[in-house]
């Protein structure tokens, strides 16, 4: 049987782009409705990929992030609008996923990740993608990935550049996000887009970019988009513009995924 048959007339019509890719189709589809995604940070990378995400069907969003919206993040967060200034993103976000597509199924929350906490977060979800904006979230969110076998897409934005990655430290030949950074950077800092600078549109070709990499990774069980990609790392250049990609080696002695 068509697995697009379990969807309703309406779903098959709001998804029928998807559904005609052979890439994606009726299983594809249907993959993506079972799906369950943790977005970790509704910011520039978080809120343009939560466009995406919702638009593709993902059947279940959980959504983390602790901060409220700001002015200045409408330059570049595209589902926030002046009216949700002073309020909580995770709120705003579910509001706007609402009003988008009321199937969907979405959890918020605005608990601080740490260490200690991210592991119950990431427990029993299909992926997670991260776009929080420093390195010691980045690594407990990816350590607890490791440690519940979930796999990771991790996404950044600065200036004119951006970079996805996609990790899946619990497979005996992929590494994780801490193999590619290493263990200097548990400290709680960053570089701060204030400071530095960020073209809005970056950030949405880096969040469409992940999507897409979601995308890819929740139809792989169906054969349909290729390879889920481990271990890459796609590098975005918004002056020239151009892409390239890194292949990033698993670190035997990496202390999250490591087998020394």
């Amino acid at each position: 049987m068509d697995p697009s048959t379990h969807l309703s007339t309406e779903r098959l019509e709001r998804f029928a782009r998807h559904i005609v890719l052979p890439e994606v189709g009726g299983a594809g589809q249907a993959a993506l409705t079972r799906s369950h995604v943790l977005l970790v940070g509704l910011g520039g990378i978080g809120a343009p990929a939560l466009q995406y995400l919702a638009a593709a069907g993902i059947g279940k969003l959980t959504l983390i992030d602790d901060d409220d919206v700001d002015l200045s993040n409408l330059q570049r967060q595209t589902i926030y609008t002046t009216r949700d200034i002073g309020h909580g993103k995770a709120v705003a976000a579910r509001r706007w996923v609402a009003n988008f597509d009321g199937e969907l199924d979405v959890t918020i929350s605005d608990r601080r990740i740490t260490p200690d906490t991210a592991p119950g977060m990431v427990e029993g979800v299909d992926l997670v993608l991260d776009g929080t904006d420093n390195f010691a979230t980045r690594l407990a969110v990816s350590d607890a990935c490791v440690a519940e076998r979930v796999p990771l897409l991790s996404a950044a934005v600065g200036r004119f550049q951006g970079q996805v990655g996609a990790f899946a430290g619990h497979l005996v030949s992929s590494p994780c996000y801490r193999c590619y950074v290493g263990d200097a950077f548990d400290a709680d800092d960053c570089d701060s887009c204030a400071e530095d600078g960020m073209l809005g549109a970056m950030a949405g070709w880096a969040a469409s970019f992940a999507a897409l990499q979601a995308v890819r990774i929740l139809v792989s069980s169906t054969g349909g988009m290729g390879d889920p990609q481990w271990g890459k790392l796609h590098i975005l250049d918004g002056l020239k513009p151009a892409m390239r990609t890194l292949k990033i080696a698993k670190d035997p002695a990496c202390r999250a995924c490591g087998t020394s």
